[in-house]
Formats: C-alpha cells, sequence, structure tokens
C-alpha cells in the first residue's frame, strides 16, 4: 500500500522533540518521505487528512510478558515473592501454547491502543507468540525467560535465536533469562557462553527488589550485575529489567558493558518494589527504555501512564520537580526502547525507516492548547488520544477499530474460556 499522510503536524525525532508540519509517504514498510507539502506523481492506495493531528514513530514497550494477560486483577495486593511463588507460577504451570496464542493477541490489542508498535516479550512459548504477532501484523522482539526449573535452556535457546532471527519482518529473538535468583549458575555460565558464541546481547530481570539483591550477595558476595557481568554475560551488551536497587558498582558496569535498563515504573509501585534512579542513571548516560511489565504486576498496558509515572516518580525520589524531563521520557520510550530491542529501523520517521507509525489527536480537550506538545503527550496525554496506530506499513488500529483479522468479541470470549479452564 502507498500512503500519503498531509496536513500533519509530525514529531520526527531524529534530534530532540521539535514539531514540523507537512506529509509522511509510505510505500509498502518503509516510510519514503517527510517533510513540508510538496508535489508528486505517486498514484496513492489511500490519502489520509490528519487534520492538524499529529504523526509521530510508535512507542516500544521494552520489558512486557502478553501471556499474562489471563492474570489481569487476579493475583493482586501482594509482595513480589509471594505473588510470584503462591499465585503467578502455579497457574502459568497449566498454559499450553495454544493458551498463549490466544492470550498474546489480547494483549496486542491493548498495545495498539496505547500508540505500541513493538514489544520485547518474554513468556512461555515463543513460537505460539510469534504466530499471534505475526497473524495480527505486530512486530514483536521475543527474549528468553529461561530458569533452572524450566523454560528453555541454553541450546534451546540457540536454536530459537537462529530460527527466529531468520524470519521476515516482524520477528526478532533475543538472549535472556528470567533472573538470578531463578537460575542456577551453570545455566547462567551456559547462557554467557552462548551470548559470546553468538556476540549476542542478554536480557534479565536485575535487582527488582531489596530481598533478590541481598539473596544474591549472600550466594555469590556479589551484586546481581556484578556477578553476572563477572561469568562474561555482557560482554556484547543486552541490560536489565527494572533496576530499581542498584550499585555505585552497577551502574558503572552498566555504563562500560553499554546496557540498558529498562525502566518499569507502574509495577514497581504497585508491587512496592522501589524507585528506579532514573536520574542518576540519566546524567551517567546509561540508555534507559520504558516497559509496562505483564498484565498481572502492573495490571495494564498503557505506555502513557509508564511515561507519567516514571518521569513523576523520579521528581518524587529527588525532589526536585525540574529532574527527568518530559522529553527525555518521550525519548526514552521510543528511540531508546528501538535501540534495546535492536530495532534500530524504528526508532524515528525518516526516508528508509519502518512505517510504525502513530497518529495522536489533539483535537481533544487534554491536548490543547498546543503550547508544547511533548509535554502534552507525557504529562496529559491518555490512550484516548491514540487515533491510529500503524506497523510496518498497515494500519492495525483507527478511530476505535482493529484491523488485526480477528473481532474483539473473538478475542475476549477466548480469554475468558482459558481463564475458566486454568482456574
Amino acid at each position: 500500500m502507498k500512503y500519503r499522510f498531509y496536513n500533519a503536524k509530525i514529531l520526527v525525532m531524529e534530534q530532540g522533540c521539535s514539531i514540523i508540519e507537512g506529509e509522511v509517504w509510505i510505500d509498502g514498510s518503509k516510510i519514503i518521505y517527510v517533510g513540508a507539502e510538496k508535489e508528486s506523481d505517486i498514484c496513492w492506495d489511500e490519502e489520509i487528512d490528519a487534520e492538524g493531528n499529529l504523526l509521530m514513530p510508535g512507542f516500544k514497550n521494552a520489558h512486557t510478558h502478553s501471556g499474562m494477560t489471563f492474570l489481569r486483577s487476579m493475583a493482586d495486593d501482594l509482595p513480589l515473592h509471594e505473588w510470584l511463588e503462591n499465585r503467578v507460577f502455579p497457574l502459568e504451570a497449566r498454559l499450553t501454547p495454544e493458551h498463549v496464542y490466544h492470550l498474546s493477541k489480547l494483549a496486542i490489542m491493548e498495545y495498539l491502543t496505547s500508540g505500541i508498535t513493538s514489544n520485547f516479550d518474554m513468556y512461555f512459548f515463543p513460537e505460539a507468540i510469534a504466530r499471534a504477532s505475526e497473524e495480527c501484523g505486530f512486530r514483536t522482539v521475543l527474549v528468553s525467560g529461561a530458569t533452572s526449573f524450566g523454560g528453555n535452556t541454553a541450546k534451546e535457546m540457540e536454536e530459537n535465536y537462529l530460527r527466529f532471527n531468520e524470519r521476515p519482518d516482524l520477528m526478532r529473538y533475543c538472549l535472556g533469562f528470567h533472573a538470578e535468583y531463578t537460575s542456577e549458575t551453570p545455566l547462567l555460565q551456559d547462557i554467557a557462553a552462548l551470548a559470546q558464541k553468538l556476540k549476542a546481547p542478554v536480557y534479565n530481570h536485575n535487582s527488582e527488589t531489596e530481598e533478590s539483591v541481598e539473596m544474591c550477595i549472600k550466594r555469590t558476595g556479589m551484586t546481581p550485575t556484578v556477578f553476572l557481568d563477572s561469568l562474561g554475560m555482557f560482554e556484547y551488551g543486552g541490560g536489565g529489567y527494572h533496576c530499581v536497587h542498584m550499585s555505585e558498582e552497577d551502574l558503572r558496569i552498566f555504563c562500560e558493558k553499554n546496557l540498558t535498563a529498562v525502566i518499569n515504573a507502574g509495577s514497581n509501585l504497585k508491587l512496592a518494589s522501589g524507585v528506579a534512579p532514573v536520574h542518576k542513571m540519566l546524567g551517567m548516560g546509561i540508555n534507559l527504555a520504558i516497559g509496562t511489565d505483564g498484565p498481572a504486576s502492573n495490571n495494564c498496558l498503557d505506555m502513557f501512564r509508564e511515561m507519567f509515572l516514571v518521569t513523576g516518580l523520579a521528581k518524587v525520589k529527588e525532589k526536585d520537580a525540574s529532574v527527568v524531563k518530559a522529553e527525555d521520557v518521550l525519548t526514552m520510550a521510543v528511540k531508546n526502547g528501538a535501540r534495546a530491542m535492536g530495532i534500530p529501523d524504528c526508532d524515528m520517521l525518516a526516508e528508509g525507516k519502518r512505517a510504525d507509525m502513530i497518529m495522536i489527536d489533539l483535537q481533544q480537550p487534554n491536548m490543547q492548547p498546543l503550547n508544547q506538545l511533548a509535554k502534552n503527550i507525557v504529562y496529559s496525554g491518555s490512550k484516548s488520544n491514540i487515533k491510529m496506530t500503524m506497523i510496518n506499513g498497515k494500519i492495525l488500529y483507527e478511530n476505535g477499530r482493529f484491523h488485526i483479522g480477528v473481532s474483539p468479541k473473538e478475542v475476549y470470549e477466548n480469554a475468558n474460556r482459558i481463564v475458566q479452564e486454568l482456574i
């Protein structure tokens, strides 16, 4: 399809958050022009008047567990480890690939309504997740959630890495494991060796709670980051999800190894895990991205809420309203997430980049007046402002309607059926 979007405000995000006015041209899965309005002899399949609304790159959900939609509001108001061991793990043990396939489609629908155009998904049955994403037209980067009591071995992880990274367009695979506290040292050593063999980054849940850090120090004499680095885990990059309780040595390693810290403010707030040192990490030049975490711990997959919480909690932590500005947070949610997920062709609106683009409705009271749009998006924006979500040149969500090959009613019925089967 060839699309021409015109009469638009455009947040390119190439450098900073400045706004231009003009149009965006799409040919197939790629952007072929961004700039001022100009004449063209292209025969367009569709020309869309943006009516002065904002076009920008889609948000990147840099940490989530899509298949956990069945646990939404089922296992709440508990500390992390009790929540995991007594509620989450027993129910997850009953999941099948078919369950995860249907549950992932429910998550994808929610991502689209929030302007999320790609996710970094750590969950069971990667083939089922890939099938759901590809059928819906959604962009997913899979990451292994290996543990010592289940999930992938290093051998299986290598097979998945080679297999999924040969898939076209919408799918990638990244090495990873659930966390240090769910992985025995031999498994971690195997993963580190695999990362060095493949020259690949590795991601995991890192320093989410004080308890997890203290347990690691008791076992190894080191914090999780220091211990994993001592195994050679991060020779080719990667990073951690949460990164709440970070020592000075941890932060130094993140800088030296060019690691990404993915901030999960909503989940950490709800589970009372703490507030990540976002301001300090920004000042050190650490790449920061944003993730919703899964719908069991958050419970919604809403990038607008996450962006507000990232900056709001950082301001409270530092007792300084000037830190972690809206522009920084928007960059985290778009460009930095693309960098973390290994999809650099999805980080901005520019010629040759992937056509992963959203339209934000500015003709709503929460977006007026149009003083500083980047600040409006972070501080007053909401999912209700998403008019359109396009991925790989295809419009998957527009004006409240989904174009993903399945009806919302069918997705909801499957999700509720699965819940009854599991409980």
